[in-house]
């Protein structure tokens, strides 16, 4: 028979829906990111309190850390995507070039790349 899952914590704080959610890589904290404009990083260890990402025109619809967990990339609406401190979430670049909305993006395993994909038919590979 299978096991049942437990439901340990809701994580409120969003005013629309979450379209997408990753832990980091060491598991301590999670980003969310939510069709009202802004990503939220939500530290475990603390009872769930979050520090909010805040920069994009549309909806966020991806988030992801980096490997390191020391930043974050966020996919938008308004065609772009934008890496984050994770620590200080301070805005650390804007990645424009798509023209279309940018549904997801990732860290490459090494951290020095980004790839984004987007609805104008591209997936494009940034680097720093």
């Amino acid at each position: 028979m299978p096991r049942r899952a437990k439901e340990i914590a809701i994580l409120r704080g969003h005013d629309d829906r979450v379209m997408s959610v990753a832990f980091s890589p060491e598991g301590l904290r999670i980003v969310s990111a939510s069709d009202d404009r802004t990503a939220r990083i939500w530290m475990l260890r603390r009872q769930g309190r979050s520090r909010l990402l805040r920069r994009h025109e549309h909806e966020v619809w991806s988030a992801a850390f980096s490997t390191d967990g020391s930043r974050i990339i966020t996919a938008s609406r308004d065609n772009t995507a934008r890496i984050w401190d994770a620590a200080t979430a301070t805005q650390i670049a804007v990645l424009r070039g798509h023209q279309g909305y940018v549904w997801s993006a990732a860290f490459s395993p090494d951290g020095t790349r980004v790839v984004t994909a987007s609805n104008d038919e591209t997936t494009r590979i940034w680097m720093r």
